[in-house]
C-alpha cells in the first residue's frame, strides 16, 4: 500500500465534476487499485473525500497524479503542490481476504451443495483466481451461465464492493460477460442488501447448522 501526505488540489470529472481546493490530504493507493483521498477533519465521519474502486490506472505526470476508473469516464486529477511524505508498506497477504473459521466452513458446505443457495448450481471451482482476488465459488446455472459466489459471515457493503470488483474483472472475458453474482452470508446488513440489489447481485442468508444437518429447518404452522 502506498501512502502519500501532500498539500494538493483535486479535480474530479466523469458523471459530474467537483473540485477540492488546495489543502493537506492523505492519498491512499491500495495494491488492488483502490484509490482514496482523506482529510484530517470531519469529526466522526469516516468516508474519504473522494475515491475510486478497483480496477483503476494511476499515472504520474510530474507533479500531477491522474487516476482513471477503467471502462468509465471517471478521472481524478491530483495536483501536488508539496509532498510531505510518500511511503510504501508491504501489507503481506491481506487479512481481509483470509476466511475466518465460519467462512471457511460455509464455503466447504456450499461447495458440496451449491443448490442450497436457492437455485440449481454446479460448482466449477473453489477459489477461482482473478487479478483482484479469488472468487469463493465459481458455478454455472441450469442455463450454463456463470455465477460468482462470495461467502461471508456477515454481508456488508464492503462485501458487495468486493464482489462487484470480481464481477467487473470476470465480465471482461466475452465468454463470461453475463456472469451473475450471489452474496451468501449468515447475516446480511440491510444497507448491503439494498446496494447489492441495485447492482443485480442476489443475496442469500445461509445457516451453517442447517447446511451441516445439525438441526432441522424451522417449521411454519399453517392454520385453516
Amino acid at each position: 500500500m502506498r501512502l502519500i501526505v501532500a498539500r494538493c488540489s483535486v479535480t474530479y470529472t466523469g458523471r459530474g465534476s467537483t473540485r477540492l481546493p488546495e489543502a493537506v490530504r492523505l492519498l491512499m493507493i491500495k495494491a488492488d487499485g483502490t484509490f482514496t483521498i482523506w482529510s484530517d477533519g470531519g469529526g466522526s465521519k469516516v468516508k474519504p473525500l473522494n475515491w475510486m474502486t478497483a480496477p483503476t490506472s494511476v499515472e504520474e505526470l510530474g507533479d500531477t497524479l491522474v487516476v482513471r476508473k477503467l471502462k468509465t469516464e471517471d478521472v481524478l486529477e491530483i495536483r501536488l503542490a508539496e509532498v510531505l511524505s510518500d511511503v510504501v508498506h508491504d501489507m503481506g497477504e491481506s487479512a481481509a481476504l483470509q476466511k475466518d473459521g465460519v467462512e471457511r466452513d460455509l464455503q466447504e458446505e456450499l461447495a458440496a451443495a451449491p443448490a442450497s443457495l436457492g437455485e440449481e448450481l454446479t460448482l466449477v471451482k473453489r477459489e477461482w483466481a482473478t487479478d483482484v482476488g479469488p472468487v469463493d465459488l465459481m458455478c454455472r446455472d441450469d442455463d450454463g451461465e456463470w455465477v460468482a459466489v462470495e461467502i461471508k459471515r456477515i454481508g456488508t457493503i464492503e462485501a458487495v464492493e468486493q464482489l462487484t470488483r470480481y464481477l467487473g474483472f470476470i465480465r471482461e472475458d466475452p465468454a463470461k460477460s453475463a456472469c451473475r453474482g450471489i452474496l451468501a452470508a449468515q447475516k446480511l446488513k440491510p444497507q448491503a442488501v439494498a446496494l447489492a440489489e441495485s447492482r443485480g447481485i442476489r443475496c442469500v442468508e445461509v445457516d451453517l447448522a442447517l447446511l451441516r444437518g445439525e438441526r432441522e429447518p424451522d417449521l411454519t404452522l399453517f392454520r385453516a
